[in-house]
């Protein structure tokens, strides 16, 4: 079985160049927590020109709504949520500096050429994973967007989170790839 690739953040484009679709990587460091709402409140800052409540640069969002934690626990359950909701918000915070992303499911064509423009990825998550997820997550915070619930924005610090790389720097798309591999058997 291939090793996994181990990466610390914040993302570095030197980082990004080493990873292809289908690596197995294991995150470690300080990645935040965003859905839909959170994103179109980022996206709004910056349209006004505004600071936004914590700096982008080289970081990953997860796009998780987290449920509370149990005793002894730094956060709930903590699966992906489906990230195609996120595609109108993500080419935007790539242009200001966002260097991963995480969820599940295919992107759209605009976060594709983005994630290219920019040297971006996106990482995918396994779904219905969220228990198993949250072990590696070992403190949570939120940061902003308190009144979002679950939804709030998160600092979490992470050891060894699981992801597979889904779409690389070069544009490349592992569900297509995957679909094409498949259709050759």
């Amino acid at each position: 079985m291939e090793e996994s690739i181990r990466i610390t953040t914040p993302l570095t484009d030197e980082i990004l160049e080493k990873l292809n679709i289908g690596d197995r990587v294991l995150i470690s460091g300080i990645i935040y927590t965003g859905r839909d709402a959170a994103h179109k409140r980022l996206v709004e800052l910056v349209e006004k020109g505004e600071e936004l409540p914590f700096d982008i640069k080289g970081q990953i969002i997860y796009y998780v709504g987290p449920t509370p934690p149990k005793p002894g626990m730094a956060i709930g359950s903590a699966g992906p949520t489906t990230s195609y909701r996120m595609d109108p918000y993500a080419p935007i915070l790539m242009e200001k500096g966002l260097k991963g992303m995480i969820g599940k499911g295919s992107r759209g064509e605009n976060v594709i050429e983005a994630i290219k423009k920019f040297k971006a990825v996106y990482f995918g998550a396994t779904g219905g994973a969220g228990a198993l997820i949250s072990k590696a997550v070992k403190k949570a915070e939120v940061v902003a967007y308190e009144d979002l619930g679950p939804e709030a924005i998160r600092r979490l610090e992470v050891e060894n989170f699981p992801v597979i790389v889904v779409n690389d720097i070069h544009g490349r798309d592992l569900y297509v790839e995957g679909k094409k591999k498949y259709r050759a058997l």
